[in-house]
C-alpha cells in the first residue's frame, strides 16, 4: 500500500473533502430536498406554485456546483503532479468562475419564488437570506478570478524566465 508523502497529504486531504461535498449534495438532492417539498406542500397547499419551481432551480443549481468540484479536483490532481502553474490549472480555475456564476444566476432567478413564499409566509427575514445564498458564488467566483490571475502571471514570470536562459 502506497502512503502518500507529506507534501501531497494536504491535497489528499482536500481531495477527500471534495468527495465528501460532492456525496453529501447528491444525497441532499436525492433523499432530503424532496422530503422537505412533500411536507412543504402537505403544510401550505396553496404554495405548491412556489414550491416544484423551487425544487427545479434547486436541482439546476446542483450541476454547476458539481461541475465545480470536478474543476477542484482536478485542479488537485494538477498540483499533485507537480503542474500548478500552467494553461491547465488557468482552464480549471476559469472554469470554476464560470460555474459560480451560473449558481448565483441561477439562484438570483430564483429570487421572485423566495420573494412570494416570504410574503406569503409573512417572513420579513426570507428575502434577505435569500439575497445572500444568491451572492455566496459570486465570492467564490471572484477569489476564482484572483486566483486564475495570479497564476496567469505567474505562468508568464515563468515562460520569461524559460526564454531568459
Amino acid at each position: 500500500m502506497n502512503i502518500p508523502s507529506p507534501k501531497h497529504a494536504s491535497t489528499l486531504f482536500l481531495k477527500a473533502v471534495l468527495i465528501s461535498i460532492g456525496f453529501i449534495a447528491l444525497a441532499l438532492c436525492v433523499f432530503s430536498f424532496p422530503n422537505v417539498w412533500v411536507g412543504a406542500a402537505r403544510e401550505w397547499p396553496i404554495s405548491t406554485y412556489v414550491l416544484y419551481p423551487g425544487l427545479i432551480g434547486i436541482y439546476a443549481t446542483i450541476i454547476p456546483f458539481l461541475l465545480a468540484l470536478h474543476q477542484a479536483f482536478r485542479l488537485l490532481q494538477y498540483i499533485d503532479t507537480y503542474n500548478p502553474f500552467s494553461e491547465v490549472s488557468i482552464n480549471a480555475l476559469r472554469n470554476i468562475k464560470f460555474c459560480a456564476v451560473a449558481m448565483s444566476m441561477l439562484y438570483w432567478v430564483g429570487m421572485p419564488l423566495v420573494f412570494a413564499f416570504a410574503d406569503y409566509d409573512d417572513a420579513p427575514g426570507g428575502v434577505l437570506i435569500g439575497a445572500a445564498l444568491a451572492s455566496t458564488p459570486l465570492i467564490i467566483a471572484t477569489f476564482a478570478a484572483v486566483l486564475q490571475k495570479l497564476v496567469q502571471s505567474a505562468l508568464d514570470m515563468k515562460m520569461e524566465n524559460d526564454l531568459t536562459i
